[in-house]
This record gives structure tokens, C-alpha cells and sequence, in this order.
């Protein structure tokens, strides 16, 4: 089952599922939704403040719900990560998104929504967010665009020391690495078996990414993946006793005892070319010595 895809003027609702925003920093996405020709759905609700949340846990929910069953609603563009959203998401009934499904964007914290819909089996779109959204690059936002009406996605990137050359092929699931760990063992974490894996992270200890990563692999959550794709691993910190390797080399060596392909340094994550991708739709990439091809449909 997949959404339809946008056309001029579908409506897109803006919802923030977590941290509190403000009209300002919402004010260039509003603007270039319009200049896309979509209609930018939102109210005074987008803007409410609960402690660090855009209210509390009962009005996000709400707020979301009220936008996943409107059937006139053609996607829900998340507002901003942060953390929140692991507490609304048992509050929300699909059930009618299921009838009338949409496209759901965002990433970071949005790990949470985009596991929900991989276990019902609806693509979604890992793509960045309203948040900060003016400083993506013109390829991060050519992306989103070209993803929410339908066009492949095609991106050519330099090799990496890292990488495990090869072929692989299959549905993207994944997000947040610290994200996915709190959903372990829920009904919420993605069915991996089979799957290409994609994870990202910012602001962590190598040691936790060494952590996160073994605990996964204690789990049975890296033994059979079609191939594992490494995006932004971006301001990540040491302690004054160094670990004594980088986190590209931990999880290197985490899915050592496997035999399928891996990309590091993918443009997607939390940086400036944060770059779509289609959860849950088949994807390609071959990486070989000289470059690493993708392309998603």
C-alpha cells in the first residue's frame, strides 16, 4: 500500500510531534511549501509549548490525530525532532490513515513514526524537516520535493575507506540508531530480517555507539540484512581516555562476522544535505572502489 504522490496544490499539514517550534523558525518551509505549490496546512497549535514540548502528551497526540485521519490531508510534514515522540505513539490509531494513507517526512526523533508505519507495512519518507530547514542544501530540498511527487531518487557519492564493496537491494528501514534502541523489543522497532538497515546519530560517545551497535547485534537485528547504509555520524565525542577507534571503525567491526555490503558518509542524517530517502520502498546502491551509486523508487 502506498500513498499517492503530491501534485499542485495538495495539502500538507505540518505537525510537531515533539520539541516546541516557533513561527519564525517555521516561517521558510511554510514558505517554500507554497513556492512548490502545495498548501501548507497549520494552526496556532503548531506553536504551543508544554516545558520542551509542543504541548503536553495528550494535545500532541491529539493534534496529530486529528491530521493522520483527514482525508484531505496528502502528507504530514514533521516539524522538528528533538525526543517526544516514543510518548504519543501508543495514543495514535491508525486505522483510518490506513484507508486513506499519506506520506508521512521527517527524521531524528521521527524514527518512532517511521517504525509504526514499517510494521504496517506503509512507506514513509526519511527526509529533513521545517526545522532549520533554510539551511539544507539545494540538493537536500530537490530531494524532498522529488520524492513527494514521485520522481526516483538518484545520488552518486565518493567512496568511503570504511565500505564494504558490493551489491545490495531491497526495503530501507532503520532511522536514529539511539532512537531504534529505545524501541527494541516493541511492536515499533522494524522487521530487519531481509532488509537494508539505515542508521544515522548525532551527539553521542563512541562508546554508546559501540554500545548501541553490539546491542543490536546481541538482539539478532544485523544477521541478516540485505545490506547496512551508515548516514551522517555527526558531532560525535570521545572521552579524555580515548576509545581508540572512530565510530566508522566500531560499527565496521560490529558487522564484521557478515558477508553484505556496507556504506558509510550516505547524505542523510543531521547535517546541511540531509538527502530523502524512501523508507520501505525498494532501494539500490553498489559500492564499488571508484564511487557508490544509489537510486530509490
Amino acid at each position: 500500500m502506498t500513498a499517492p504522490y503530491l501534485k499542485q496544490g495538495s495539502k500538507v499539514a505540518i505537525v510537531a510531534p515533539a520539541r516546541c517550534v516557533t513561527p519564525d523558525e517555521m516561517a521558510y518551509a511554510i514558505q517554500w511549501l507554497e513556492e512548490q505549490g502545495f498548501v501548507p496546512v497549520y494552526d496556532e497549535r503548531l506553536f504551543a509549548v508544554h516545558h520542551i514540548f509542543a504541548g503536553d502528551d495528550a494535545f500532541r497526540a491529539a493534534v496529530f490525530q486529528e491530521y493522520l485521519d483527514d482525508k484531505e490531508i496528502e502528507a504530514i510534514w514533521l516539524a522538528r525532532g528533538g525526543y517526544g515522540g516514543i510518548r504519543i505513539i501508543d495514543r495514535l490509531d491508525f486505522s483510518k490513515f490506513l484507508t486513506h494513507p499519506k506520506w508521512i517526512a521527517g527524521f531524528s526523533d521521527s524514527t518512532v513514526i517511521h517504525g509504526k508505519l514499517q510494521r504496517l507495512g506503509l512507506p514513509s519518507l526519511h527526509a529533513p524537516m521545517p526545522f532549520y530547514f533554510e539551511n539544507k542544501t539545494v540538493e537536500a530540498k530537490q530531494s524532498l520535493y522529488k520524492a513527494l511527487t514521485g520522481k526516483s531518487l538518484h545520488y552518486e557519492l565518493p567512496p568511503h575507506p570504511q565500505n564494504r564493496l558490493g551489491k545490495m537491494e531491497g526495503e530501507i528501514v532503520g532511522g536514529n540508531l539511539s532512537v531504534l534502541m529505545g524501541l527494541n523489543g516493541s511492536d515499533t522497532f522494524p522487521e530487519t530480517d531481509g532488509k537494508i538497515l539505515f542508521i544515522e546519530e548525532v551527539d553521542e560517545y563512541i562508546y554508546h555507539i559501540d554500545r548501541m551497535m553490539r546491542g543490536l547485534k546481541r538482539a539478532g537485528k544485523l544477521a541478516h540484512l540485505k545490506g547496512l547504509i551508515v548516514g551522517g555520524l555527526t558531532q560525535i565525542h570521545d572521552n579524555a581516555h580515548p576509545f581508540g577507534q572512530t565510530a566508522e571503525e566500531v560499527i565496521a567491526e560490529v558487522v564484521r562476522d557478515y558477508d553484505y555490503p556496507v556504506c558509510f558518509n550516505f547524505p542523510a542524517g543531521h547535517f546541511d544535505d540531509n538527502r530523502a530517502l524512501f523508507f520501505g520502498q525498494t532501494a539500490a546502491l553498489t559500492a564499488t572502489p571508484e564511487k557508490v551509486l544509489f537510486s530509490s523508487h
